[in-house]
C-alpha cells in the first residue's frame, strides 16, 4: 500500500477512537467537565498526564532540537524531566488536598482576593495560548507532509478535531482520550527507533544503540562528531551555550513544569490525596520511556541526514527529500551551481535549509523504513499534539467559565449555564489557538519553552509560597505575579519579536536566552512577593489555618471538593 493510504487508514482509525471515547465519556456536569468527576484511577491519570505533558514539543521537536544542537539540546531533557519530580514532591498532593478545580481557583481562595484570581486567570490564558501555538504548529506540520495539504489547512483540520472532543467530553472525555493517545504516541515513537537501532547498530534497544558501534565498529557518537568537524559544525558531544544559560534554561523548564495549569489540573481528577502522588509516579515512568529514547533518535536521524544529503548530487537524492521539499520545510539553494548539496556550517556556503521540527517525522523515511511505520509516526505526532492542545483548551475554557463568570461575574449562574459558557469559551479558544498555530513565534519546542518560562515567572512562586508560607498575603502574591509575567513578556517580545528596540543574542541580559529568562523573572517574583508581604497586613486567621491544613501529611484522607 502507498504511504498516503497507510496514513489515511492509521490516522482515521486513531481519530475514530478519540471521537468514540469523547462520545462515550461526554461530560454531563461541571465537575465532570472540569475534573472528570474526581474519580480517575492513578494509573489512568498517570497515562493521561504523560500524554498531556508530552506534547508536540516532546514528540516532534525535542529530538530535532537535540539532533541539530547536540549537547546543548540536552537542557530540554533535564529541565522537563526534572520538573516532573519537582511537581510530584512539592505541589501535586497539596493542591489535590486543597480540592479546587483550577489554579486561579486555588490562588483566588488562598489569597482571599478576586484581584488575585483575575491576575491568575490572565496569566493562565497567556501561558496556555503560548503553549497551544506550538501544538497547533505541530498538527500543521504532520498534516502538511502526510496528507499533502499546506500547514495552515493542517492547523484548521486539527482545530476541528480538538474542538469536537474537548468541547463534548470536557476533562472526562479528554482524560480517557489521552490514555488512548499515550498508547498511540509511545508505540509510534518506539517502533521506528527500534527499527533504526537494529539497522545502524544491530541492537534492538535504542537507548543501548545510542552508545553502541555501527556495522564498521565505530562508535556512533564518535562518527557523528567526525562528520560535524568535517562540515564545520561544533562537535555533537560538546556544547556551545554558556554554563549560566544552560542552568537558567534547565531551571525555567523545571519550575515551569511545576507551574503549568493544564498539568496541575490533572491532579484534581483523582479520588484521594495519596492518588495524586501515585499519579505523578506513574506519569514519570511513562514519560521516561520517550525521554530516554529521544537522544537515540536525534543521533540516528542526524547521522542519516548528513550521510544521505551532504555532497550528494541533487538529482539523485531519494524520494523523501522531494516529499519534504514540497512542504517548504527543507530547501536546497544551489549557490555554486555544481548540482551537489553543500551542507556546511558556513552560512555563506551552506545550500541546505532544514526545519528542526521535521527530523522525527522524516527519520523513518530517511532510513527507508516501511510505509506503515512512516504513517504510524504521523498518527503519533498528531496524538501528541492533540492531547496537549485539548488539555490546554480545557484550562482556557475553565478559566473563563469557572474563575471569571461563576466566581466573579455571575455567582448565581446555573450548572447548565456554566457548562454552556465553558463550551462556548472553548470554541473561542480553539479559534485563537488556530491563529497562533498559523503564526507561531518560533519552532515548536522553542515556543513551548517560552510557555514554561511564563509559567515559572507567574505561577510557581505564588503556588509554592501559598503552600509553604503562611505569612504570604494577597498584596505580595499579586505584585509578584504581575511583575514576573510582565518582565518575562517584555524580554520575550524584545528578543523574539524585536519589539522595544529589538536586540541580538549579543545583547541578552547576563547572557541568558529568552528560553531561560523565566528563571530570572521567577526570582524577581519571589523577591517582590516576600518583601511586600513583610510590609503589608498578614492574611486572615482562617487563611493561615487553611494553609496549615493543606500541609498536614495525611495522604490517605479524601480531599474536600467544595
Amino acid at each position: 500500500m502507498t504511504l498516503q493510504l497507510w496514513t489515511w487508514i492509521l490516522v482515521g482509525i486513531t481519530f475514530a477512537l478519540y471521537i468514540g471515547i469523547a462520545i462515550w465519556s461526554r461530560a454531563s456536569s461541571t465537575k465532570e467537565f472540569y475534573v472528570a468527576g474526581g474519580g480517575i484511577s492513578p494509573l489512568a491519570n498517570g497515562l493521561a498526564t504523560a500524554a498531556d505533558w508530552m506534547s508536540a514539543a516532546s514528540f516532534i521537536s525535542m529530538a530535532g532540537l537535540i539532533s541539530f544542537n547536540g549537547y546543548d539540546g540536552s537542557v530540554y531533557l533535564m529541565g522537563w524531566t526534572g520538573g516532573y519530580v519537582l511537581l510530584a514532591l512539592l505541589l501535586a498532593p497539596y493542591l489535590r488536598k486543597f480540592g479546587k478545580f483550577t489554579v486561579p481557583d486555588f490562588i483566588g481562595d488562598r489569597y482571599y482576593s478576586n484581584v488575585a484570581r483575575t491576575v491568575a486567570v490572565i496569566c493562565a490564558l497567556i501561558v496556555s495560548f503560548t503553549y497551544v501555538a506550538g501544538q497547533m504548529r505541530g498538527v500543521g506540520l504532520v498534516f502538511s507532509r502526510f496528507l499533502e495539504v499546506d500547514i495552515n489547512t493542517g492547523v484548521i483540520i486539527g482545530m476541528i478535531i480538538v474542538l469536537f472532543y474537548a468541547v463534548l467530553g470536557g476533562m472526562k472525555g479528554i482524560t480517557y482520550t489521552q490514555v488512548a493517545q499515550y498508547c498511540v504516541l509511545i508505540f509510534a515513537f518506539m517502533v521506528p527507533a527500534i527499527f533504526i537501532s537494529i539497522q545502524m547498530t544491530g541492537n534492538p534497544i535504542p537507548q543501548l544503540g545510542f552508545g553502541s558501534t555501527d556495522t564498521n565498529g565505530i562508535y556512533l557518537l564518535d562518527k557523528l562528531d567526525g562528520l560535524h568537524r568535517e562540515l564545520g559544525f561544533h562537535e555533537y558531544t560538546s556544547g556551545s551555550k554558556s554554563t549560566i544559560d544552560v542552568f537558567f534554561i534547565t531551571a525555567a523548564l523545571m519550575v515551569g513544569t511545576a507551574g503549568l495549569p493544564h498539568v496541575i489540573v490533572r491532579f484534581f481528577t483523582v479520588k484521594k490525596v495519596s492518588d495524586a502522588r501515585k499519579s505523578a509516579g506513574w506519569a514519570l515512568l511513562f514519560i521516561a520511556i520517550l525521554y530516554t529514547t529521544a537522544p537515540a533518535i536525534a543521533l540516528f536521524s542526524r547521522t542519516n541526514l548528513i550521510e544521505t544529503v551532504s555532497n550528494k548530487e541533487y538529482k539523485t537524492l531519494p524520494q523523501w527529500f522531494s516529499n519534504w521539499e514540497k512542504t517548504g520545510l527543507i530547501q536546497f539553494d544551489d549557490k555554486n551551481g555544481d548540482g551537489k548539496v553543500q551542507y556546511v556550517a558556513d552560512a555563506s556556503k551552506n545550500e541546505l535549509k532544514v526545519d528542526k521540527d521535521i527530523m522525527v517525522l522524516a527519520n523513518p523515511e530517511i532510513a527507508n523504513l516501511p510505509n506503515w511505520v512512516i504513517a504510524l509516526v504521523a498518527a503519533g505526532g498528531l496524538a501528541a499534539a492533540l492531547s496537549t492542545a485539548a488539555g490546554l483548551l480545557l484550562v482556557i475554557s475553565s478559566s473563563v467559565s469557572h474563575d471569571l463568570i461563576k466566581k466573579m461575574i455571575n455567582p448565581n449562574i446555573s450548572e447548565k449555564g456554566e457548562l454552556i459558557a465553558a463550551r462556548l469559551s472553548a470554541v473561542v479558544a480553539v479559534v485563537v489557538a488556530g491563529y497562533f498555530g498559523i503564526h507561531p513565534p518560533d519552532f515548536v519546542a522553542a515556543t513551548v519553552a517560552l510557555a514554561f518560562g511564563l509559567a515559572a515567572a507567574s505561577f510557581f512562586p505564588a503556588i509554592i509560597l501559598g503552600i509553604f508560607n503562611k505569612r504570604m498575603n494577597k498584596e505580595g502574591a499579586i505584585a509578584g505575579m504581575v511583575v514576573g509575567i510582565l518582565l518575562m513578556l517584555f524580554y520575550m517580545t524584545k528578543f523574539k519579536f524585536g519589539w522595544f528596540g529589538g536586540g541580538s543574542k549579543d545583547n541578552w541580559w547576563f547572557g541568558i536566552s529568552p528560553e531561560g529568562f523565566g528563571t530570572v523573572a521567577m526570582l524577581v517574583n519571589f523577591t517582590i512577593s516576600i518583601i511586600i508581604s513583610k510590609f503589608t497586613p498578614a492574611p486572615p486567621e482562617e487563611v493561615q489555618d487553611l494553609v496549615e491544613n493543606i500541609r498536614i501529611p495525611s495522604g490517605v484522607g479524601s480531599a474536600s471538593t467544595h
